[in-house]
């Protein structure tokens, strides 16, 4: 169902607002989209379970047995399964990056309260609700 035009004009309005507010943070999940160095991280996780799988029919054929298990293959098995998490999860590269901008600049704005970190959900709806009520 496609968005009225009171809520596309909100949408920009929340989109901007974010921008000016901190635009490190808008900067860092606008780079988190799909791109050219999600492709890039998936054609590496392709050429490394290539290789584990390698090391895996390879292991078998060698036969090098540790304590009667075939450690080669475990390995080769290890590997695949390494390069399915690093091409599920993407590297987790720019992820790290964008959670330490949103916790310095969270830590900035709490002026050192000391209470509990609270999600970042919890402060994304807090901030929507203030400038929703200051609009009417």
């Amino acid at each position: 169902m496609p968005l009225s035009e009171h809520e596309q004009r909100m949408l920009e309005q929340i989109e901007s607002a974010l921008y000016a507010e901190d635009p490190k943070f808008a900067s860092s999940v606008k780079r988190r989209r799909i791109g050219p160095g999600s492709g890039r991280r998936r054609l590496q996780a392709v050429a490394i379970f290539v290789i584990g799988l390698v090391l895996l029919v390879g292991g078998v054929a060698v036969d090098v047995k540790l304590g009667g298990f075939p450690i080669i293959s475990l390995i080769g098995f290890l590997v695949m399964f390494g390069a399915c998490l690093m091409a599920l999860w993407g590297g987790g590269g720019g992820s790290t990056a964008a959670k330490s901008a949103s916790g310095a600049s969270g830590s900035r704005r709490s002026g050192g309260s000391g209470g509990p970190r609270r999600k970042l959900s919890e402060r994304m709806e807090e901030r929507f609700n203030r400038r929703f009520d200051q609009e009417q």
